[in-house]
């Protein structure tokens, strides 16, 4: 069996990040655990002092995905991504209707606060290069 990976994302704002993220990858914000109505009331039951506003989760409602974990940090981003995600519209296929979907993925992305970086189109693949609303780097491709 293999193991679960979480991606976690430093984040200003990590309630914003989650919604962003979750329109990018179809996901959804993370229900409470059973038995409680809401996050707030699992965070009283089990003590836990940090604010809601300073973590979010978003996951795949088909749970074949990682769970994407939002954590304020005070301070911003300075530096380019280690590391990225790739958005997999086109899920390889290189043809012009494929390529239009990324197109119109990346258009949306764009409308929920991404910036749009640059195109590239190599013989090892095509891809839009955004940044989210907090300036993290990925591709949609």
């Amino acid at each position: 069996m293999a193991e679960q990976v979480q991606v976690t994302f430093d984040a200003a704002v990590p309630a914003r990040l989650a919604e962003f993220w979750a329109l990018a990858l179809g996901y959804v914000e993370q229900p409470p655990p059973p038995g409680f109505s809401s996050w707030e009331e699992f965070g009283a039951a089990m003590g836990i002092e940090k604010s809601v506003d300073d973590i979010a989760a978003v996951v795949d409602p088909d749970r074949a995905g990682p769970r994407l974990l939002f954590l304020r940090v005070p301070e911003g981003k300075t530096a380019k991504n280690r590391m990225h995600l790739d958005v997999q519209v086109t899920q390889g296929d290189r043809s012009p209707e494929a390529w239009r979907r990324a197109e119109e993925h990346a258009t949306r992305l764009v409308a929920a606060g991404a910036r749009r970086l640059w195109v590239t189109d190599e013989p090892g693949g095509r891809a839009i290069v955004l940044a989210d609303p907090e300036g993290n780097e990925f591709c949609v491709t």
